[in-house]
């Protein structure tokens, strides 16, 4: 007999198997040697009251054996059947591959920038010199933007296709079973990599392709059909179905379509900066103490206000964190968040953004959205000065229009420069969050405070541009067998949800295609 329960633990008791069992007897009124075992199926932690407790839900097991896990299928080799080109290797690229594979399809997935091992040195050289490499930096890559900004796996995607499904491949590749429970799974950025490489491996096993250093420059296009793609300007690759999934960061593409006459359409995105404050100060706000328990993570938070007809909210927190510097392009500044698996960085950073609508900027041009977010990040970076060094304020004082004297010891490597954060943002965007900030403040004690940095511009919340697709068939709507695809195409925002959009256009394409 199995039997669901949900019980509350405090946080010394987590981890402590006789505590839990005992507890689950009490709660099903069953003697403890008729619990044969269990599985918890959630857990969260509950902070609403000063006493800090986890939540968990757990599957009992009374008078019968464990079930035991799902096995790593042995999946069939592809080499020999019809090929389905894939454009990235981000979350989606790859398990768009994954279900190809799956489905009966030979993926060959082309990523313009390279593996996640020759990746770190460029990733360095942004860090400790200021140079971006434009096709191998923190959004290109294999593993795409995710791998090396924190591996947040929280979605809100249940509809969209099997959650559960997406978290077991990184189960199965190396990341921990906490994942499948926690209520805001995390993988950590130090741990992804490997992961992402063992997801390579099986495909390549399956006799697919991954090839690196491999930007798709053209697309091969006969009377409103897909015939494949032009890969660094010289090769043809041909195939019936293309799946793009080039992430919100690959403006060549969107300039490409349009100039090919491709229908793509503007679409809204937010703007705004990073904050940072200490751990410890959101640690004591959230768990009503002085001090974290060291049963207890790093604290969360999650903070949403309208002003006027505009939200605010923050966004891709990081506790225990660092941030990170995301530009592109030569002459930007572009800042992310990102977090280890042990959460144990001194600072607790979030996107703080403000909505960005159609009606913002002037003009009929679909890459509008795109061009004005281009000039925000070029005008942080001559604000900054130079060598990717951000300009930055403290909080009450961006509030109160002040200059910022000297800036808090912080995360951001490249370096942080006193500046008026109004001469880079809009005054839309400037006002609201000066509006918000205090009300933050009175959600989470010490937020407002001049000890927290604001840090800019965080601008790549999404992409600025949809590629539109069809509802049911997943194609584009003027080339048959052209598949747009996750946060690229507008249609995801984070790793399980293009996890998901790109199992679900590979679904698309075996219906296209059989």
């Amino acid at each position: 007999m199995q039997k669901d329960v949900e019980i509350k633990l405090l946080p010394e008791e987590i981890g402590q198997e006789k505590i839990l069992i005992k507890n689950l007897s009490k709660a099903l009124k069953v003697d403890i040697l008729r619990i044969k075992g269990f599985k918890i199926l959630k857990r969260s932690i509950d902070a609403r009251s000063r006493q800090v407790v986890y939540r968990l839900q757990v599957k009992v097991y009374i008078d019968e054996p464990v079930l035991s896990g799902k096995l790593i299928p042995d999946d069939q080799n592809v080499s020999q059947q019809p090929v389905v080109i894939i454009v990235g290797a981000g979350p989606a690229g790859l398990f768009a591959a994954l279900q190809c594979i799956e489905n009966g399809f030979k993926p060959i997935v082309l990523e313009r920038g390279k593996d996640v091992k020759q990746r770190r040195r460029d990733l360095a050289a942004i860090n400790k010199e200021g140079f971006v490499n434009t096709e191998s930096n923190y959004c290109y890559g294999e593993g795409g933007a995710g791998t090396y900004s924190d591996g947040k796996l929280f979605t809100r995607s249940n509809k969209r296709g099997d959650v559960n499904k997406v978290l077991e491949i990184f189960v199965q590749h190396g990341a921990t079973d906490d994942i499948l429970v926690d209520a805001r799974p995390h993988i950590g950025t130090n741990k992804l990599p490997h992961i992402i490489t063992s997801i390579r491996e099986r495909i390549l096993k399956a006799g697919a392709e991954v090839r690196f250093d491999a930007k798709v420059t053209d697309l091969l296009i006969e009377s409103g059909k897909i015939k494949g793609v032009v890969v660094n300007h010289q090769e043809e690759l041909f195939a019936d179905a293309v799946i793009l999934a080039t992430g919100h960061s690959a403006r060549d593409i969107y300039t490409l379509l349009h100039q090919k006459g491709i229908l793509i359409e503007a679409k809204p995105f937010a703007l705004g900066v990073r904050i940072e404050h200490p751990q410890s100060v959101i640690d004591a706000a959230q768990y009503h103490c002085d001090v974290r328990s060291e049963f207890l993570p790093p604290a969360y938070y999650s903070l949403v206000e309208q002003i006027g007809n505009r939200g605010v909210f923050s966004f891709c927190m990081c506790p225990g964190g660092i941030i990170a510097p995301c530009a592109t392009h030569e002459n930007e500044i572009v800042v992310n968040g990102w977090s280890p698996s042990k959460r144990n960085n001194p600072f607790a950073n979030s996107g703080t953004v403000v909505q960005v609508t159609l009606d913002d900027v002037e003009g009929e041009d679909p890459l509008k959205m795109m061009y004005f977010q281009e000039e925000i990040e070029k005008k942080a970076f001559e604000l900054g000065g130079g060598d990717l060094v951000a300009p930055a304020q403290r909080m009450i004082d961006f509030v109160e229009k002040r200059h910022s004297t000297d800036l808090p010891k912080n995360s951001y490597l490249p370096g942080t420069r006193p500046a008026i954060l109004d001469d880079v943002l809009p005054a839309f965007v400037a006002e609201s969050l000066r509006a918000a900030l205090p009300h933050f403040g009175r959600k989470i004690k010490g937020y407002y405070t001049n000890d927290a940095i604001l840090v800019g511009v965080e601008s790549r919340t999404s992409s600025p541009v949809r590629i539109p697709r069809d509802k049911e068939s997943y194609q584009h709507p003027q080339v048959a067998g052209l598949f747009p695809c996750a946060e690229g195409a507008g249609y995801a925002g984070g790793i399980v949800s293009a996890a998901i959009d790109g199992m679900n256009c590979a679904d698309a394409v075996q219906n296209f295609l059989r």
